[in-house]
């Protein structure tokens, strides 16, 4: 018996609004919203995990056509989705999972009945959904921190403690590097077996 092998993309959706973002980080005292926080935004109420699949399977069938979409329909699965913080997690087999990948970072609006334009962010790739939401949690403490070290920084630029402000920014920028990269790599046992299965 062959065990199907599948990868977990955790995803975020941003919503760039072109009449707030110029362009400029809303760094100022008098900016409404931070930098950090300015294209996180919790998805319309219509937004749930058929509105994503849908935008997938249109996506794959859009760039690889019949091909794609027969590869990719057996083991698609959208695993989570949370409209609060816009991340979702979605499943695919390992075999396909850049297929899927590809249809996100070409997808620019949601489709319909949302419509809405947006950029969605492959943030991780994984084996297992353990990594994925591990990944998940880590990042959403991460932004708070962003966001409260932001909010730090604009009472301070109005005390006129402006030279304490780099220091909270950069130790925070630091958690945002990946060492390893997006995708983590094949675990050796996996390896493994494909061989037995192959032999």
């Amino acid at each position: 018996m062959v065990r199907i092998k599948h990868r977990y993309l955790l995803i975020n959706i941003l919503y760039p609004d072109p009449k707030s973002t110029s362009g400029r980080p809303a760094t100022k005292p008098g900016d409404e919203v931070p930098y950090t926080v300015q294209f996180r935004r919790p998805s319309p109420d219509r937004m749930d995990g058929g509105v994503l699949t849908r935008l997938i399977r249109d996506g794959v069938a859009e760039l690889f056509g019949d091909y794609g979409s027969g590869k990719v329909a057996g083991s698609l699965q959208v695993k989570y989705f949370s409209q609060a913080t816009s991340t979702a997690i979605v499943r695919v087999s390992r075999d396909h999972y850049r297929l899927v990948w590809a249809a996100l970072t070409f997808a620019t609006r949601l489709p319909n009945p949302v419509g809405q334009p947006c950029v969605i962010q492959v943030v991780r790739v994984s084996g297992t959904i353990r990594k994925s939401e591990e990944e998940a949690i880590r990042r959403a403490r991460l932004s708070i921190r962003q966001a409260e070290a932001a909010a730090k920084s604009s009472n301070a630029a109005t005390a006129g403690l402006a030279a304490a402000t780099p220091q909270l920014l950069s130790t925070e920028d630091d958690d945002v590097d990946m060492i390893n990269g997006i995708e983590d790599p094949d675990d050796p046992r996996d390896i493994e077996e494909d061989l037995d299965d192959e032999g």
